[in-house]
């Protein structure tokens, strides 16, 4: 499999080899051991969420305060999704910056996202649905949400249909609202928080 980080510091894009034949296709999705390598953290698994979407249902900005953080890993295991990946730890390199990834269930992609990184997507076809893989339980009142449609991030969702979305994600701040609401975590915080590779049991 191949490991690259994003455009987005502390995400990476996973995409595995598939191996073929008469019956069909097996892949290894992710190795600890590979994952742990590249991003000097180590993942261990505290939640497993799905969610199924209809076709131009738009979730996210989605983070999480620190603490508790969430890394997370994120797949789509049926249908497709443009998956987005926004940095909203504030003094952070890439700060506002955001990358894509088209995630479809037969490719195996996945991507990683680090504490402190925001994470939303589009589903492209009716019945999507997407695996997170989180490394802490969710705790009420703990999620960030951060505007989608901010004209500041310019995140190309192209599509002139109209979303489908939830009241809590359309009523949510613009980035630059949230900074000054105080709402998100620093850099500091975030890079604190992370487990260095081999300093933990998973």
């Amino acid at each position: 499999m191949a490991i690259e980080e994003m455009k987005v510091r502390d995400a990476f894009r996973i995409t595995p080899s598939q191996l073929s034949d008469n019956r069909g296709h097996f892949f290894e999705a992710w190795r600890l051991s590979e994952l742990t390598e590249a991003t000097g953290q180590t993942f261990s698994v505290g939640q497993v969420n799905y969610s199924v979407s209809k076709r131009n249902t738009l979730r996210g900005i989605h983070g999480t305060t620190l603490p508790p953080g969430q890394a997370k890993l994120v797949t789509c295991v049926r249908g497709a999704a443009l998956d987005v990946v926004v940095d909203l730890r504030v003094g952070s390199p890439t700060f506002g910056m955001y990358d894509t990834t088209l995630q479809e269930a037969g490719s195996g992609i996945g991507v990683y996202l680090a504490d402190g990184l925001g994470h939303a997507f589009l589903a492209l076809t009716d019945d999507t649905c997407m695996n997170y893989l989180c490394t802490e339980e969710y705790v009420p009142g703990t999620m960030v949400d951060i505007q989608a449609l901010d004209p500041a991030l310019g995140i190309p969702w192209n599509t002139a249909e109209p979303f489908i979305r939830s009241e809590k994600d359309a009523a949510a701040p613009t980035l630059s609202e949230a900074v000054a609401k105080g709402l998100l975590p620093t850099y500091e915080q975030a890079r604190a928080s992370y487990v260095p590779a081999g300093k933990a049991t998973v």
